[in-house]
């Protein structure tokens, strides 16, 4: 696991940034792979990203089967969430999906889930109590609102759920934001912070330079010159991730 210094510098970039850099390192197919399939919506953007270590569970608020099955679940549930390190980032499986019939998050189990570690939710289901839960520091990503809870309960965790088409497997490394969220696996993370770093550099350097420098310019020297940036993004990034040899 990353040190809390590293995963607090991680959260000063925005979930794009950290996929430039995760994409220099990695053997997964970088175009396809680890990252939100599907359409989220962050009910928290003025949060800013969060960063942090999956704990999963999986619930269907429409079957109160569940709760009848197993009346003891929050509490192993709550167990489980308490024996694992934060930062947390709660992933929930939703199997009503597509339909919603309630949401597994409002006020009290946001700041019970905050008190145990965790910052926030990405859930393909519902989220209700906004409010509630900003104030109490939790930030949520999910598919929609509703108002009520229906039949929730921890069905299974500390499992592999699928959330907007996407695999997540407990104790992975999870950035997110406004935009969607990017699950590291274990062997990219200890090169993570030095590549986003370096990319980050690397455009601001090269690219954005050039273009912000267009003011005033003719067309050719402005298509000149990024052409010249392009060729020293490249190169910088050849030179840094020589072993991937993908540029």
């Amino acid at each position: 696991m990353l040190s809390h210094a590293e995963l607090l510098e991680l959260k000063r970039w925005n979930t794009p940034t950290i996929y430039n850099g995760w994409e220099q390192v990695t053997r997964k197919d970088a175009g396809k792979e680890c990252f939100n399939l599907e359409e989220t919506k962050d009910f928290m953007p003025r949060m800013g990203p969060m960063v942090g270590y999956a704990v999963t569970v999986i619930i269907e608020p429409g079957n109160l089967s569940h709760r009848q099955n197993n009346p003891d679940a929050w509490q192993q549930y709550r167990e489980y969430i308490a024996s694992v390190p934060g930062p947390k980032i709660v992933v929930v499986q939703d199997l009503d999906k597509p339909s919603v019939y309630g949401s597994f998050w409002g006020e009290v189990n946001a700041n019970t889930h905050r008190a145990l570690g965790c910052v926030g939710t990405i859930t393909d289901g519902a989220v209700r109590d906004l409010d509630e839960m900003h104030n109490a520091g939790f930030k949520a990503i999910a598919r929609r609102l509703c108002v009520g809870h229906a039949y929730s309960t921890p069905v299974r965790w500390n499992c592999e759920v699928e959330v907007f088409g996407t695999k997540v497997q407990p104790d992975q490394l999870i950035h997110a934001d406004k935009h969607g969220f990017l699950v590291i696996p274990p062997e990219d993370e200890a090169k993570l912070l030095d590549a986003s770093r370096f990319m980050d550099t690397n455009e601001c350097r090269t690219l954005i330079a050039a273009a912000r420098s267009a003011s005033g310019k003719s067309h050719e020297q402005i298509l000149s010159e990024l052409n010249e940036a392009t060729e020293r993004f490249k190169e910088a990034a050849v030179k840094k991730f020589s072993d991937k040899g993908e540029w």
